[in-house]
C-alpha cells in the first residue's frame, strides 16, 4: 500500500498545475484586453474631448473666414473667370496657411464649389425648392446680385462683329415696333432684347453642351420660346404689363 500511496500525492500536485496553467491564462488575457479596451475608450474619450464645442466652433470660425475670403475675392474678380480663385490666393487673403484650407476643402474643386454654395445664399435662391410660378421672382434676385458685381463685357473689339451686333439690335426692335405699332420706344427695346437672347452664338452653345440638346431640338426649343413672345408682343402684353395705349388697352376698352 505504500506504493499506490506514495503515488496519489505526485499525482495531485501533477493534476492541479495543469488545471491552473489551463484557466489563468484563458481568464488573464481576457481581463487584460478588456482593460486595454477600456483603456482604449479613454484615449477615444481624449480625442474626442479633444473636439470639443468650443473647438468645433473655432473651427467653423475658420471655415467662413475661408470661404468669406474666397468668396470676396470672386466679388472682386472683373470676369466670370475663377482661374485665379486658387488654394494659394485664398490661403493670403484669409491669412492662413496653404494647409488649413486643405483641411477644409481638399482640393480647388471643393472650393469653388462651397464659394457657388455661398453665392446662391447671398442671392437668394434655392435650387432645390425651385417652383415655375418663383421663377421670375428668382432671376430678378438674381440680376440683382448680379449688379453688385464689377463685371462688365466689353464693347466688341472687333468693327465688323461690333457692326453685326448693331444691326441685329436695329432690326429687331423694328420688327417689334411693327407688330406693336402703339408700344413706346422703351417697351419695344425690352421686347427685342429678350428675342435677343435667342439669337447669338452663347444661347446655341448653351443649349447644345449645357443641356446637350441636338440642334434640331434647340431649334425646337427656341422656336416655341419666340412664337410665345411674339404672341404676346401681337397682344399688348409687353414686359412692363399692358402699355399705356396698347393694343391690350384697346382691345379692353372696345370690349367694354
Amino acid at each position: 500500500m505504500d506504493g499506490p500511496e506514495a503515488e496519489r500525492p505526485s499525482e495531485q500536485p501533477a493534476e492541479q498545475p495543469s488545471e491552473q496553467s489551463a484557466e489563468q491564462p484563458s481568464e488573464q488575457p481576457a481581463e487584460q484586453s478588456a482593460e486595454q479596451r477600456a483603456e482604449g475608450a479613454r484615449g477615444a474619450g481624449g480625442r474626442r474631448h479633444y473636439e470639443s464645442p468650443l473647438r468645433r466652433q473655432q473651427a467653423a470660425v475658420t471655415r467662413d473666414r475661408i470661404l468669406a475670403a474666397a468668396t470676396e475675392m470672386v466679388h472682386g474678380f472683373p470676369t466670370w473667370d475663377w482661374g485665379a480663385l486658387t488654394i494659394r490666393a485664398v490661403a493670403r487673403r484669409a491669412q492662413v496657411n496653404e494647409s488649413t484650407v486643405y483641411r477644409y476643402f481638399s482640393n480647388e474643386r471643393r472650393l469653388r464649389d462651397a464659394v457657388m454654395r455661398r453665392l446662391e445664399q447671398e442671392a437668394g435662391v434655392d435650387l432645390e425648392g425651385l417652383r415655375l410660378e418663383e421663377f421670375g421672382d428668382v432671376v430678378g434676385r438674381m440680376f440683382a446680385y448680379l449688379s453688385s458685381f464689377p463685371v462688365a463685357q466689353p464693347p466688341p473689339e472687333d468693327p465688323t462683329f461690333a457692326d453685326i451686333d448693331e444691326r441685329r439690335r436695329r432690326a429687331l426692335i423694328a420688327a417689334v415696333s411693327d407688330a406693336a405699332v402703339d408700344w413706346p420706344d422703351e417697351e419695344a427695346e425690352l421686347a427685342a432684347a429678350m428675342l435677343d437672347v435667342f439669337w447669338n452664338v452663347p444661347s446655341y452653345e448653351r443649349l447644345t453642351v449645357t443641356w446637350k440638346l441636338d440642334p434640331e431640338r434647340a431649334t425646337r426649343a427656341v422656336n416655341w420660346v419666340i412664337a410665345t413672345l411674339g404672341a404676346a408682343v401681337r397682344a399688348g402684353d409687353g414686359p412692363g404689363g399692358e402699355p399705356d395705349g396698347g393694343p391690350g388697352e384697346a382691345s379692353s376698352a372696345g370690349s367694354g
